[in-house]
């Protein structure tokens, strides 16, 4: 999944949660947190690609033996101080990311490509890039075209809920 659309996709997941939760859009910070959430993994692993140091840009940061104890971390220190909801808003953002590309490796067949689940104990070969799913009408389908359904559907709903966590910003910055 393109990296822009991972916070739209841990907005809409954390969106889905507070009004099963709450019954009501998601509040400004745990919002904020769910998005950040699900960015950080292409934060971690994308530097340290461009670097040298990893040899594909899906490695640590995108693999559930980093993934599980950290958000174990951020849980254990959120709830004690009394921060539950962002705990919640971390989880969902941060597991969100890692399991939006999943996919459309398995759609497209490219099983070998999931190493980066288990990295470094399996190998994470380079990614191939855009997807093929298939033609409609004579138009190839790829991945992109469905990623941007979810970006404008996802912004679509952030801007419904009122843009939960840009208030954040604007106080931050003194807009």
């Amino acid at each position: 999944m393109q990296p822009i659309v991972h916070p739209v996709v841990g907005y809409v997941c954390y969106a889905v949660y507070a009004r099963w939760a709450d019954g009501t859009p998601p509040a400004s910070s745990p919002a904020a947190v769910a998005v950040v959430a699900a960015t950080l993994p292409d934060l971690l692993d994308q530097p340290l690609y461009h670097a040298g140091i990893t040899p594909v840009g899906r490695t640590i940061g995108h693999s559930l033996l980093f993934a599980v104890p950290l958000v174990a971390l951020v849980w254990l220190v959120a709830r004690r101080r009394g921060q539950s909801r962002l705990a919640v808003a971390f989880a969902i953002g941060y597991g969100s990311h890692i399991a939006a590309d999943v996919p459309w490796h398995v759609l497209a067949g490219d099983y070998h490509e999931l190493g980066f689940l288990l990295w470094p104990v399996t190998p994470m070969p380079a990614y191939s890039g855009v997807k093929t799913l298939g033609t409609v009408g004579g138009l190839e389908v790829t991945t992109l075209w469905l990623e941007a359904v979810i970006f404008v559907g996802g912004v679509a709903l952030w801007w419904a809920d009122g843009r939960p966590g840009l208030d954040l910003l604007g106080r931050r910055f003194d807009l």
